[in-house]
């Protein structure tokens, strides 16, 4: 394990990567030094993985901005402080690698911010979601106002920034902050176990499902079936594509995991 700026911790395992918040001291806070470690690690995870895991160190995942930090900023260090949280955020969403990420205990604020970032969201038992910017006179700054309300509706972000709300793991499951809502202890196993099956499909299919797919949702229906035609003939015209479509014709391929037929 090696670890980016003593912030970050970074390790292989197979071909994923594992990305772990290392300020367990700190609720593993979110510094402008935590960002551009962040960054660095982002940078060698495309280089060196097929998928990636984030997760936090110590009892928490991330309790959002290292606000002793923000508090002193002026305003223009504060908005373009926002603008790099968002070009950041922005290199896990849509960039070239499907990236999991392992909730438990504080999912808040920033740390919220984050992980709607990621494509998939795997919660424990003790984690809980909350983004208190309201109570302490700030707004969003990392992306939730964009990803977080389109997971789970204006309405209830509003709710949770309004009245300092704090969401258990069963709402946020609920709501679709998280995907997967697993026992306490196991969301690194899990999200480890996603992300690996994500690291056996096609380079070029997950890159359609980061890039093409939330781009789709921002434009008409006639555009984004448009985009769809294209992206999927570009997909399927690759190589590996072909080779992947043979294997399932000929019985080659793993068959789906259906849950009727787990137990036969």
């Amino acid at each position: 394990m090696s670890a980016t700026d003593g912030l970050i911790s970074f390790e292989m395992r197979g071909a994923v990567a594992l990305v772990g918040l290392a300020r367990p001291d700190k609720r593993n806070a979110i510094s402008d030094r935590v960002i551009e470690a962040l960054d660095a690690a982002i940078t060698r995870a495309r280089a060196e993985a097929r998928a990636a895991v984030i997760f936090g160190h110590g009892k928490h995942f991330c309790a959002g901005l290292d606000l002793g930090e923000h508090v002193e900023k002026d305003a223009m260090q504060a908005v373009q402080g926002s603008r790099r949280w968002h070009e950041v955020f922005a290199r896990i969403e849509r960039g070239t690698i499907p990236w999991v990420s392992a909730l438990h205990g504080a999912v808040v604020g920033g740390g919220l911010e984050l992980a709607a970032s990621t494509q998939i969201r795997v919660a424990d038992a003790t984690a809980f979601f909350a983004l208190p910017e309201g109570q302490r006179g700030i707004f969003v700054g990392g992306g939730g106002s964009v990803r977080a309300a389109r997971l789970m509706g204006a309405a209830r972000m509003a709710d949770l920034m309004l009245t300092g709300r704090v969401a258990s793991a069963e709402e946020g499951e609920r709501w679709g902050l998280a995907q997967y809502l697993v026992a306490e202890g196991a969301a690194l196993e899990k999200a480890v176990e996603l992300a690996a099956a994500t690291a056996e499909n096609a380079p070029m299919s997950n890159y359609a499902v980061l890039n093409a797919l939330p781009r789709i949702q921002d434009m008409s229906s006639e555009d984004g079936l448009f985009v769809e035609s294209l992206m999927s003939t570009l997909a399927s015209g690759t190589p590996e594509a072909q080779e992947r479509l043979r294997a399932f014709l000929e019985k080659r391929a793993k068959r789906l995991d259906i849950p009727g037929e787990r137990a036969r």
